[in-house]
Order: C-alpha cells, then sequence, then structure tokens
C-alpha cells in the first residue's frame, strides 16, 4: 500500500523549532514533487515548501529563511525544519506526493 506517514508535530512557544518528518511507502521511487502544505482553522490547505519534479526547493513567502525542506532517500524520508515558530505557523502540516496526502500532524505554537 503506498502511504505517507508524517510525525513530529506538537506543542511550541513562539521562537521555537520542531523538524517534521514525513516517510514514504518504498515502492515510492523518488522524492522528487513531494512536499509540506498546512491548513489552519478555517482556511485553506496551502503549500509550505515543495521539491519541484528537477529537485529544486519552493517555499511560502511566510517561511521563507525559517523553515527547510530536505529529505533523505535511502529512508524514503522527508523532513521539515522549523525554526524561529510563530503563532500563526499554527496548522495541521501534511505531507503530499501528487494525489497522495499523509494523515496530517498538528502543530501548536503558544503565543
Amino acid at each position: 500500500q503506498v502511504q505517507l506517514v508524517e510525525s513530529g508535530g506538537g506543542l511550541v512557544q513562539t521562537g521555537g523549532s520542531l523538524r517534521l518528518s514525513c516517510a514514504a511507502s518504498a515502492i515510492i521511487s523518488s522524492l522528487n514533487g513531494m512536499g509540506w502544505y498546512r491548513q489552519a482553522p478555517g482556511k485553506q490547505r496551502e503549500l509550505v515548501a515543495r521539491f519541484s519534479l528537477t529537485g529544486s526547493t519552493n517555499y511560502a513567502d511566510s517561511v521563507k529563511g525559517r523553515f527547510t525542506i530536505s529529505r533523505d532517500n535511502a529512508k524514503k524520508t522527508l523532513y521539515l525544519q522549523m525554526n524561529s515558530l510563530k503563532p500563526e505557523d499554527t496548522a495541521v502540516y501534511y505531507c503530499n506526493r501528487f494525489a497522495l496526502w499523509g494523515q496530517g500532524t498538528l502543530v501548536t505554537v503558544s503565543s
């Protein structure tokens, strides 16, 4: 079964850091095209960061300089390092690969 499993969410204070992980099924051959999205209460899901099909990275303006997307191809795992967190970063974070979504992991940033 092809799936994505996120982990690493939690409660953190403003200015703190968290690292999210997304483990992909072994059947997934490439982590290109994978990314992180988030959905805050009452808002639409939005792109946070992603690898393009060519492997370049894209970031939402709101997280540039604070978040870093990375990957470990051998482990088939995608990461999102989040630093200098703000209350407005509070959301459910989802791992994505084309039409496939993970179950989401909640990040809560307290003020």
